[in-house]
């Protein structure tokens, strides 16, 4: 498989907005993918954000895997940053974010407090690749639609300040993808949960990923949705895909199988899911 790369120009212009505006915050916000928790981080934001303190929000947990989920958070923790997984959809993730930012920021705000300043709303950005669910997290936070979302990639292409509470203001930015995935595997895990575009990766590819991986690590609700037997598992994974493209009557309109496999994962048809794994990961350079 070719090395990946996209990296158009709104994002260029973010990754600067991101390191001029950097001054004017007390901390980070970085969002990721609960379903994949460190393939969904932006290598070059380390180098971006610097010494900036920071809160890692493993989004859209009510899709990933509970137990995995608890693992990361464990994992950013133990890294040394504030660590929460959230679903930026519920009510109360507004609180969560806040009383998180203020835990983190605490030495500041009794610092503050010794000085006279009280009442001080904190100052976030939020930082993360495409498809995060950045403009969800942000219209919750407002408690009103301010920012657009969308099931694709890039939507979010400004900046703009928001007043959630009297204790915190966040600055929006647009999603920022790194210019080459260097890792394959890491633009095969994007493919499939759908933060890079579909055409950048070859469907059958992210399929043939996706399905050995799931029936691996989620092999009974797997099996039960493809209506597969036992006999199923003694074929390659490019034969199986043959085998159930013509058992949903799609005959060799491969394609379609392709299709419906992604949308069930992106979905959760296949049921609450991790792709990344902390065994995997140790050691890595954060």
């Amino acid at each position: 498989m070719s090395t990946i790369q996209w990296f158009p120009g709104h994002m260029s212009k973010a990754r600067r907005q991101v390191q001029e505006n950097l001054k004017y915050v007390d901390f980070v916000v970085e969002l990721v993918d609960a379903r994949l928790p460190m393939s969904s981080r932006n290598p070059m934001l380390s180098k971006i954000i610097g010494d900036k303190p920071r809160v890692i929000a493993l989004n859209k947990a009510d899709l990933a895997d509970r137990t995995r989920v608890k693992e990361w958070v464990q994992y950013f923790e133990n890294e040394g940053y504030q660590a929460l997984a959230i679903n930026s959809k519920e009510e109360y993730t507004a609180k969560r974010l806040t009383v998180a930012g203020k835990q983190l920021m605490a030495s500041k705000l009794a610092h503050d407090a010794e000085r006279g300043i009280k009442n001080k709303s904190l100052r976030t950005m939020i930082v993360g690749i495409p498809n995060a669910g950045k403009s969800t997290l942000m219209n919750r936070l407002a408690g009103k639609k301010v920012a657009q979302t969308g099931n694709k990639p890039g939507v979010t292409k400004g900046q703009q300040w928001l007043r959630t509470n009297p204790d915190l203001e966040i600055l929006d930015t647009p999603g920022i993808l790194w210019p080459k995935f260097e890792d394959q595997m890491v633009g095969l895990k994007l493919a499939l949960t759908g933060a890079i575009k579909d055409q950048l990766l070859p469907m059958d590819e992210v399929t043939i990923f996706g399905l050995r991986y799931f029936l691996k690590n989620y092999r009974v609700l797997t099996m039960k949705r493809y209506r597969m037997t036992d006999d199923d598992l003694e074929l390659e994974i490019p034969e199986l895909i043959m085998e159930l493209t013509t058992r949903f009557g799609f005959r060799d309109d491969y394609d379609r199988f392709y299709e419906m496999f992604v949308k069930d994962v992106r979905d959760g048809r296949l049921g609450t899911y991790c792709l990344d794994q902390v065994g995997d990961f140790d050691g890595a350079n954060n």
